[in-house]
């Protein structure tokens, strides 16, 4: 029982890894790597500052798959978040927010 036990938990383990690393490659594919980072801010916020401070909010998901999509300015600093719509479908910012909310 142990046994099978320990085989669910290292197989959950690889798909919660897996749909991370395919999420990190998302976001390189679609530049967000360019202006952010997961730990440390380059021009835009590190993912897990942009995580934290949204933390427990609701509209968390939804206002920031907007963010993504249309731009926007002033959460941040002086430097704007540029409209991504022709790039970034709408169901792949989503899924990008959500991977941004869950890093910790």
């Amino acid at each position: 029982m142990k046994y099978l036990l320990l085989i669910a938990t290292l197989v959950a383990g690889s798909a919660i890894s897996a749909e991370a690393l395919a999420n990190a490659q998302l976001a390189k594919s679609k530049n967000c790597m360019a202006c952010h980072s997961v730990d440390a801010k380059i021009v835009g916020p590190a993912f897990k500052e942009v995580a934290k401070k949204y933390a427990g909010e609701k509209d968390a998901e939804a206002k920031l798959t907007q963010k993504v999509l249309n731009g926007g300015s002033g959460a941040w600093g002086a430097v704007a978040m540029p409209a991504n719509k022709g790039q970034v479908s709408e169901a792949e910012a989503r899924e990008l927010v959500k991977w941004v909310l869950s890093l910790k």
